[in-house]
């Protein structure tokens, strides 16, 4: 199967393998507990790093830090620093994670159609 490598994928996969790739390529950019609802929660507008902590309220704050940093440089969120005092940061989609939203909606219909059901 595919091999990813410090830089990412192998060209040869990349070019031979492309069907799976684009999967592999999805996956491994999503991989980490917390991506899915993280990008959920950003999905109506902007938010500081505290409302994502309070919706995540099981999540250590190294974990949130390290899974903001991967989106954020996976180009699926951005990062805005206000110069106040204290400063003002807040996480955002980028066009990137604009496109993942319809994936998101599939996922929670068919986890609301297939899951357990409130009783």
């Amino acid at each position: 199967m595919a091999r990813i490598c410090k830089g990412g994928f192998e060209k040869e996969f990349i070019k031979e393998q492309r069907d799976v790739y684009g999967i592999a390529y999805t996956q491994n950019m999503l991989s980490g507990r917390w991506k899915y609802l993280i990008l959920w929660f950003l999905k109506t507008k902007e938010r500081r790093y505290s409302e994502i902590k309070t919706f995540l309220w099981d999540i250590s704050q190294g974990s949130l830090t390290k899974q903001l940093r991967e989106l954020e440089t996976d180009g699926l969120i951005k990062r805005e620093v206000f110069p106040e005092v204290p400063p003002r940061v807040e996480y955002s989609l980028t066009t990137k994670g604009l496109e993942f939203i319809p994936i998101l909606d599939m996922m929670e219909n068919f986890g609301k159609k297939f899951g357990e059901k409130p009783e």
